[in-house]
Formats: structure tokens, C-alpha cells, sequence
């Protein structure tokens, strides 16, 4: 009987344990009837709960202040989503104008 690689880090040492399937390599534990659509898109939402994509015109919705710097982003900023990543802190790849290219998360920010 052949496994599926494990999904997080793709081993091929997947063991199965009763339902689940275990990756001793990162300790994934998945069950495989549950079907997981593959390259699974990325959901990010705004201050107002609208879905954000690449190459959406987004405004600031709240100043925040530049990590580093004594710079400080007003609302009402415009910026552009050049890219969304997955991460806790920043998911918003952007160019913010009058600031460059910098990382935003998305609960700050608005779509215009």
C-alpha cells in the first residue's frame, strides 16, 4: 500500500496510525479522507472584511508608525498589493507611497 507524501514538508516516511497519517519528519498529522483542495489560495481580508488580491489600490486605515524609523504612515495613505504571504504579523507585500516598499498587515488597511 503506498502513502501519500506528507503535505507540510513532502516525506515520503508517512506512517498511518488507526485514521490519521503521521509524517515523522515535521509531526504533520492529517487524515487523508479529508480532501484538501492542493495550492490553496491565500484568504486575506481588510478592516472591512473585503477579500484583498494582488494588484489591489488599498488605503491606510489607521496611522501607523514604521518599525525602525520616525516615520509614520497617515490614514488615508495609498498603496498598492504587490504580493500577499502567508504570516501572523505582516500579510501585505505593498508600495506605499511616499514610503517604498514595506510589509502591512492586513487589518490596517482598506480597499479603495
Amino acid at each position: 500500500m503506498s502513502l501519500p507524501p506528507c503535505p507540510k514538508c513532502n516525506s515520503s516516511f508517512v506512517y498511518q496510525d488507526q485514521t490519521q497519517l503521521i509524517c515523522p519528519e515535521c509531526a504533520h498529522e492529517w487524515n487523508p479522507a479529508d480532501v484538501q483542495p492542493e495550492d490553496e489560495a491565500l484568504t486575506v481580508k481588510d478592516a472591512n472584511g473585503t477579500l484583498l488580491h494582488e494588484g489591489d489600490k488599498v488605503t491606510l486605515a489607521k496611522d501607523l508608525k514604521v518599525k525602525g524609523s520616525s516615520l509614520i504612515l497617515k490614514i488615508g495613505t495609498k498603496a498598492i498589493i504587490r504580493r500577499i504571504v502567508e504570516g501572523k504579523d505582516h500579510q501585505l507585500d505593498c508600495k506605499v507611497d511616499g514610503a517604498g516598499e514595506m510589509m502591512v498587515t492586513a487589518k490596517f488597511v482598506k480597499k479603495a
